[in-house]
């Protein structure tokens, strides 16, 4: 293991995450600002209590989602793109640094942008409504895991990606609107067949209602069902990413 290798490039994605964090940080919190606003105030307060919870505190935790799994992949993607977009990829593969620590230097640093995101977005949200966390340790866990999942998912996507346009498609086109109907704005049981069903087939969901459950203790699937999503949000793309260093897939070429 080479912590120094580990420890550059970790400060190196931190310090250009400083120099953007209006872009980074600042905006997603106006924008999930103005959700609370909108959904949270003026549509909330006009609406019955979602799961016997308070539809304003009711829809924290899904927004929180939003922010972390959007920023997760596209910090990720951008940080493992860029080398390869000026060239000093083939610098980073002839270091003294194995696949193992680059991607742990890389996936750590985006995992730490996320879950500083999510916990400004959880202060701001207090300011709007009342926040209640009925399981604090077990929120930090999931928040952690979750994000290290999709940080992971954005490191492959990353590598994939051939131009700037690739880099924000499975983001802004499949992440976003599968977060938008896996539950962030609603209980999966106040809507009625067949959408119901479909919903059901939104990994999002499980993510978002479990992640919702640390707040509340309210669910609207089985909890062992929320945790192995989780752990395959993590598998799925390191085990894309090993055969990606392994294979040289878009990396020596």
């Amino acid at each position: 293991m080479n912590p120094y290798g580990i420890k550059a490039i970790y400060r190196f994605e931190m310090a250009r995450w400083g120099r953007t964090l209006w872009q980074s940080l600042v905006a997603p919190v106006i924008t999930t600002s103005l959700y609370f606003l909108v959904f949270g105030s003026a549509i909330g307060s006009r609406m019955s209590d979602m799961a016997g919870v308070n539809y304003g505190s009711f829809i924290v935790p899904g927004l929180i989602m939003l922010s972390v799994l959007t920023q997760a992949i596209m910090n990720a993607s951008f940080g493992i793109y860029f080398p390869k977009f000026t060239g000093t990829i083939y610098e980073l593969l002839s270091a003294p640094i194995s696949p193992l620590e680059t991607v742990i230097a890389y996936v750590g640093a985006a995992a730490t942008k996320a879950v500083i995101l999510a916990l400004v977005t959880l202060a701001t949200a207090t300011l709007f409504v009342e926040v209640s966390i009925d399981h604090p340790l077990w929120m930090l866990a999931f928040l952690a895991t979750i994000s290290v999942g999709f940080c992971l998912l954005g490191f492959a996507i990353g590598i994939w990606a051939q131009n700037f346009e690739q880099l924000q498609v499975v983001p802004m086109l499949v992440v976003t609107p599968l977060t938008f109907l896996g539950g962030v704005f609603y209980s999966v049981a106040a809507i009625a067949e067949p959408w119901r069903t479909v919903t059901h087939l939104n990994p999002i969901l499980y993510l978002v209602s479990g992640y919702r459950w640390t707040f509340f203790n309210v669910i609207d699937v089985p909890l062992w069902t929320s945790v192995a999503v989780m752990a395959g949000s993590i598998i799925l793309p390191l085990t894309m990413i090993v055969w990606m260093f392994r294979s040289g897939y878009r990396l020596k070429s």
